[in-house]
């Protein structure tokens, strides 16, 4: 019964998700999609229960709760992306779950963040963060020893972050921030919009919508804690980027990004970070495609017009010349 309970709390709230928090990240989430586990079988939801949080493992063929476990406090898994497509909080070998504090901000930014480091196999607390300041998630280290979070730096602009570092091991959060060396005077500022990791989960890869500057995309090396940021050459109004996903080609070689199952808007090599392929028109549709469509039909045009001024002006041929 009380798995039967737990279960219709979960599809209720999968119609009502919650997203709390803003700025770099989208915060966290209850009910919902949760996230799915590497493998695909299960996924992990949390949901409201009572003065606490109810943790559910959902089986993906069956839709049942396989376990659950009751946690005190409120608390919510990790959304990356503002549009909730990016799940986040569970690491690559699906061992280590991370959730953010989901209880109602008061003030911006928060005083005082918190996380739980949950093992997937127990559902059991490993370890309990609290941070001085407003921190949310944002990836996890391969090994899941090294938390990168995301700190709101700005108690007037709720875009404004610095990409910090928490070692779990040594409960300690690194000192300086993750920042790209090579362009020092980068104000990181932005929405993610869409991310893509790499197979080893030691690159991940987010698109931001910024206002007022070049949309970018920050490309985070989980294993050695360096980033890079990759200015996208947009230009006129951002509102369409939200339709933008990124992918990785060529083995992984290549990061694009581009309309989903449509062209490419532009592209960059995972190793050098340089434009392989430059963007050559503005606004938020593929325009070059059309270009090269419409001047493929001009010349259409063009050749069967030149074709029947050709043969106007050839003379009529008499029946004994046909012959």
């Amino acid at each position: 019964m009380l798995r039967r309970l737990l279960w219709c709390g979960i599809a209720a709230l999968a119609l009502a998700p919650t997203a709390l928090a803003d700025g770099g990240t989208a915060g966290v989430t209850q009910g919902w999609d949760g996230v799915a586990a590497p493998n695909g079988n299960v996924r992990y939801v949390t949901l409201p229960a009572g003065n606490g949080t109810a943790l559910a493992v959902i089986s993906t063929h069956s839709g049942r709760v396989v376990r659950f476990a009751s946690l005190p406090d409120s608390w919510g898994i990790p959304s990356i992306t503002v549009n909730g497509s990016s799940g986040g909080g569970l690491s690559r070998d699906g061992r280590t779950l991370v959730l953010g504090d989901a209880s109602p901000q008061q003030v911006y930014p928060r005083r005082e963040s918190a996380f739980l480091i949950i093992d997937t196999k127990t559902l059991q607390t490993r370890t309990f963060v609290r941070l001085k300041g407003d921190f949310a998630y944002d990836a996890m280290s391969p090994d899941a020893k090294t938390l990168y979070l995301i700190q709101h730096v700005s108690t007037t602009d709720l875009s404004r972050y610095v990409v910090r570092a928490y070692d779990l091991a040594a409960h300690l959060l690194r000192q300086g921030a993750i920042a790209d060396k090579a362009q020092r005077g980068w104000v990181m500022a932005g929405y993610p919009l869409t991310r893509v990791t790499s197979p080893d989960g030691r690159m991940v890869y987010t698109f931001y919508q910024r206002g007022g500057g070049y949309p970018f995309i920050h490309a985070l090396d989980t294993v050695s804690g360096t980033a890079h940021c990759l200015g996208v050459p947009w230009r006129g109004s951002q509102d369409g980027l939200w339709k933008l996903r990124l992918s990785l080609r060529d083995g992984g070689q290549r990061l694009a990004l581009g309309w989903p199952r449509g062209a490419t808007f532009v592209s960059f090599d995972t190793q050098t970070f340089r434009l392989t392929r430059p963007a050559t028109a503005s606004a938020g549709f593929p325009w070059w495609v059309a270009a090269i469509g419409a001047a493929t039909l001009v010349a259409l045009v063009g050749r069967g017009a030149l074709a029947r001024r050709v043969k106007s002006s050839l003379p009529a041929r008499t029946g004994a010349e046909s012959a």
